[in-house]
């Protein structure tokens, strides 16, 4: 099951790839399910079963409509946590000048809601910044989950996504202590999209290949088997330091080829265009722009 925020409404996503068409869930559910997206993932169990029962090519046929990417929000737009793992590639460890974290529970951030968009978006970059890409597999909760084991996490997670942690590293870096939460939290650094994916509709959800290229020059390729922390250990390691609830967000970490991490150092600037994917789920468009110049 693919579920897209479109106009700010809840949609399925029906159809391959050269011929896909959405479909608005209250309206074809009869108002039991949607229009906002939170109260999908507050109702995930009575959904999927709808879902399970419902004729496809039926939906799609007499109640299709073409997929506007420029509509296209966050999968989930409202959440009520947002994490984020650090480190949690050893290469990209390596390149930030760290040791491969090795505790139970991983290195962990919150990003800021006030910073996601949808998958095609354009990015003001701040003045005198240093803005850097990192493309990232995101994790959506489907069920309330406490103190869970890995073995269980799968059944409590929504779906998957793609995301941009895009990572202000001035910022992230500025005083006595870094600003993680912060740096990564300017409008429009939390891309998301195009739209949210279960496990059962990817053939290897525990291996996906994700990447990124800037102006068309690759600059990021992994696969997420490479995760030190793969995704039912960090949900489950999450669960045992908070409660995670119906349409929360987790970032799961970046691979190698971020550009903090080359010689010389590599940000972001106007007019590039960054293109990311994950294998399975699709891509997400940023075009950066400087910001207004001030009198």
């Amino acid at each position: 099951m693919r579920i897209a925020n479109m106009h700010d409404r809840a949609f399925l996503v029906l159809g391959e790839s050269d011929a896909e068409t959405a479909v608005d869930i209250a309206e074809v559910s009869n108002g039991k399910f949607g229009p906002d997206l939170s109260s999908i993932y507050e109702n995930w169990d009575s959904l999927t079963s709808w879902f399970s029962e419902q004729d496809l090519d039926t939906l799609a046929t007499a109640n299709g409509t073409a997929i506007d990417r420029a509509a296209l929000g966050a999968p989930s737009p409202t959440p009520r946590q947002v994490f984020a793992a650090g480190l949690n590639y050893r290469e990209h460890a390596s390149e930030s000048g760290f040791d491969a974290p090795t505790d139970a529970t991983p290195p962990l951030f919150t990003k800021y809601v006030s910073s996601f968009s949808g998958p095609d978006t354009e990015v003001v970059l701040p003045p005198g910044g240093a803005v850097d890409w990192e493309v990232e597999l995101v994790v959506i909760i489907g069920r309330i989950a406490h103190a869970i084991e890995a073995g269980d996490a799968w059944a409590h997670i929504a779906g998957l996504t793609a995301g941009q942690d895009i990572s202000e590293r001035i910022l992230q870096k500025q005083g006595p202590a870094p600003q993680f939460g912060l740096g990564k939290s300017l409008p429009g650094f939390s891309p998301q999209g195009p739209w949210l994916v279960t496990a059962d509709a990817i053939a290897h959800p525990d291996d996906l290949e994700l990447g990124c290229a800037i102006d068309g020059e690759e600059v990021q390729k992994g696969r997420t088997k490479d995760l030190i922390y793969s995704i039912p250990t960090l949900v489950a390691a999450l669960s045992h330091i908070v409660t995670l609830y119906p349409g929360d967000v987790i970032f799961t970490g970046t691979p190698s080829g971020v550009g903090i991490g080359r010689s010389p150092q590599r940000f972001l600037q106007p007019g590039e265009r960054l293109d990311s994917w994950i294998e399975g789920i699709g891509e997400l468009h940023q075009r950066f722009v400087a910001a207004p110049s001030t009198p």
